[in-house]
């Protein structure tokens, strides 16, 4: 891929464009989003992979149309955020507190799905040390329908092949190394061992046996009763991690969303099958190492991915008053 995310803009009529709210709320809507989730992320870092998770889970189920964000109500009582795909999503109260903040500023004039959109980029932003930036295509309106069986269906399953994940992928318009570029984003967030129990009686062969178990069979073996462990093995325990350290990718310059998930695939030290799955495979193996060489690549490459995903909208129908509900 070439990185193209600044120069995105619409191509017909009701499709996102950069720039759409520049002349609205006196030009200060991603201004307000950009310091509400530092904020949120100088008080607790997680947050960010949050934030990247919940954007991807909202926009390759309907499209980017914040149906995630829907609480359960009596009418409507399994939406997308009840799935069992959709379990550890978090960040809802970072989405919460920028909808606030801009309904201080300029009243029922920005959706739910592009707040979402922008939080992403500037949580990528922030965990990547300025890495990852790129210009946001805006004017999506917020869809009212939101089913946890939708998200069942559409959303990768961390225990598919790569057949699978390619189809799954392609479904959405995705390319195998498009799918290749957003795994990287599990270089950052935790994930609960029901996701990966499975890696824990993988053979030596599709995982480092000592990663196995010494680190995640003790970790999924302790604690309550599904645990979570961080995704990238450097913020795992180091004194757990025994002769597993040398395999560490430094954080570059602080920056924690990098390419080092490229590295840790190469080294078998990955959480979940579908994973190792694309190291596996000729389709998607050679651009594993393509990243894993070159993290500037990386870097501008999920930009244009992060920005592919974001279109086109989804359903339209309301700019809500609040995430969590439709208005009416």
């Amino acid at each position: 891929m070439k990185a193209a995310a600044a120069a995105v803009q619409a191509t017909a009529p009701g499709t996102p464009t950069v720039g759409y709210y520049n002349d609205k709320c006196n030009g200060s809507v991603e201004g307000i989003v950009r310091e509400t989730v530092k904020a949120a992320l100088n008080a607790d870092l997680t947050k960010g992979a949050a934030l990247v998770r919940l954007f991807f889970h909202d926009c390759f189920v309907r499209g980017c149309d914040g149906s995630v964000l829907l609480d359960p109500t009596y009418a409507n009582p399994y939406p997308e955020k009840t799935s069992g795909a959709n379990i550890g999503l978090r960040g809802f109260d970072v989405i919460d507190a920028i909808k606030a903040n801009l309904e201080s500023a300029c009243p029922s004039t920005v959706s739910c799905a592009d707040i979402l959109a922008f939080a992403a980029r500037d949580a990528s932003g922030y965990l990547s040390k300025g890495g990852i930036d790129y210009a946001v295509p805006a004017g999506r309106l917020n869809g009212v329908v939101s089913s946890a069986a939708d998200a069942e269906r559409n959303l990768p399953g961390s225990t598919f092949d790569v057949a699978t994940l390619i189809s799954n992928f392609a479904a959405k318009g995705f390319t195998p190394e498009e799918l290749v570029i957003v795994s990287g984003a599990h270089s950052i967030g935790r994930a609960h061992c029901s996701s990966f129990r499975d890696r824990l009686s993988s053979p030596s062969g599709e995982i480092n046996p000592y990663f196995r178990d010494n680190i995640l069979a003790k970790d999924c073996d302790a604690g309550p009763a599904d645990p979570t462990v961080e995704n990238n093995i450097r913020d795992q325990n180091a004194t757990a991690l025994g002769n597993l350290t040398s395999y560490v990718v430094p954080a570059r310059g602080g920056a924690s969303l990098d390419n080092s998930y490229y590295v840790n695939s190469l080294n078998s030290v990955v959480l979940f099958h579908s994973d190792w799955a694309i190291v596996g495979s000729n389709a998607t193996r050679r651009h594993v190492h393509e990243y894993a060489d070159n993290g500037t690549l990386w870097n501008l490459d999920f930009a244009d991915a992060l920005v592919k995903l974001a279109m086109p909208p989804g359903s339209t129908a309301e700019i809500r008053k609040t995430c969590r509900a439709t208005n009416y």
